[in-house]
């Protein structure tokens, strides 16, 4: 139960400073909000694992503060992705 809280907080915080950083308006209310830092912290877990083991493994970061800033910098590189989705998708 308290693996899922923290899941939900980290998720809100991250998902939050994401969008608050990245220039634009990504729109959405807290539920979007939350799934991009948890999507985020997939994103970002996944690429430090990379980077430090050379291994893609499924991992995510955790409620602490690098794992905020990393799952900050994976939402923000999730709500790039998106972008770049429905720009292609309305041309």
């Amino acid at each position: 139960m308290l693996n899922i809280i923290a899941w939900i907080i980290l998720g809100l915080i991250a998902g939050a400073i994401a969008k608050a950083i990245y220039p634009g308006r990504q729109g959405g209310g807290i539920v979007s909000t939350m799934a991009l830092g948890i999507i985020g912290a997939v994103i970002g877990g996944v690429l430090v694992t990379l980077f430090e083991t050379g291994r893609f493994q499924l991992t995510a970061a955790t409620l602490s503060i690098p794992g905020v800033i990393v799952a900050i910098i994976g939402a923000m590189i999730a709500i790039f992705i998106w972008n770049l989705v429905a720009n292609r998708a309305s041309s």
